[in-house]
């Protein structure tokens, strides 16, 4: 008898702290659950990084190896072929795309009124003139070649200025003895247009045409200006995203539009991106097209 209620009395002792542990153990397993749900998550190993998409046989990116025979004058050449055929030109020369692109500037203040003469300004003339209800800039080219042009404005005073719908218009390129009209701002009595520097650069007929699928963005044109910019699409879109760097050398002066059109004149936006190194030509042949990327 002993015996036997000496082993009830265990029975009775070990179930109880079975039930105690499966009552303290189901707890902390809520816990857990609500800590997960309302506090947070698990904390997971580092994502590894994508992998680098590689040239069978070779030691280098594919990104890089393209990169590279881009910058070859076969393959370069052979754009410029199709690109010329894509736009119904003669291809131009490697000869005549090393050559310096004429370039004039004005970066004299002036203001133009509606119904005040004309000002012609480094190859363009520029006159104010109402449309509808916006303040708008006429701009003709005067040369006898096609132009990339930047002109610089602000509307007079600044603070009548309202936001107006744009007209779609060519912010890159004039063709020959053509005009482009664009939106300054809306209309008010009295506005005026303060124009504060004028760039432009003589391009062959091939350059003008690869100018006009850059978005203007690319060359620092302001946001209010290149909002009405029609690109041409016959190449497909080129990005829009400006590089950090290259805002970086805009804001220091040590980029200028210039630098960037001259670039994007001889090499189609789609394949080739602006090396932080590159300046516009000063003379003739002064270096190799195309340009060679960054650290190559």
């Amino acid at each position: 008898m002993h015996d036997q209620e000496v082993y009830r009395r265990r029975v009775r002792v070990t179930d109880t702290q079975f039930r105690v542990g499966v009552t303290v153990a189901g707890a902390a397993l809520v816990g857990a659950i609500v800590a997960i749900r309302f506090c947070g998550t698990l904390p997971l190993p580092a994502k590894p990084p994508p992998p680098t998409a590689m040239v069978p046989g070779s030691s280098r990116p594919a990104r890089e190896l393209f990169a590279s025979a881009s910058a070859t004058s076969a393959v370069y050449l052979d754009f410029i072929v199709r690109d010329a055929a894509a736009a119904g030109l003669r291809p131009p020369t490697i000869d005549e795309l090393s050559r310096k692109l004429p370039y004039r500037v004005d970066d004299a203040r002036h203001v133009l009124e509606v119904g005040e003469p004309a000002l012609e300004l480094a190859g363009v003339r520029l006159r104010a003139l109402r449309l509808d209800d916006a303040l708008a800039l006429e701009i003709t080219n005067t040369t006898a070649s096609d132009l990339a042009y930047d002109v610089v404005s602000a509307p007079i005073p600044a603070t009548a200025c309202t936001a107006v719908a744009a007209v779609p218009f060519n912010a890159m390129t004039l063709r020959r003895e053509r005009a482009e009209t664009r939106v300054e701002c809306g209309w008010h009595d009295g506005n005026a247009l303060a124009v504060t520097r004028v760039e432009t650069l003589e391009v062959p007929a091939l350059s003008s045409w690869y100018l006009e699928h850059l978005p203007p963005s690319i060359v620092g044109i302001e946001p209010r200006i290149a909002r009405g910019h029609r690109a041409a699409e016959t190449l497909g879109r080129c990005s829009s995203a400006l590089p950090q760097a290259v805002r970086s050398g805009l804001e220091r002066g040590e980029i200028g539009w210039r630098d960037l059109v001259d670039f994007y004149a001889r090499h189609r936006c789609q394949t080739y991106q602006f090396p932080l190194s590159y300046r516009a030509f000063e003379k003739d042949h002064e270096r190799a097209v195309p340009a060679a990327p960054e650290g190559m």
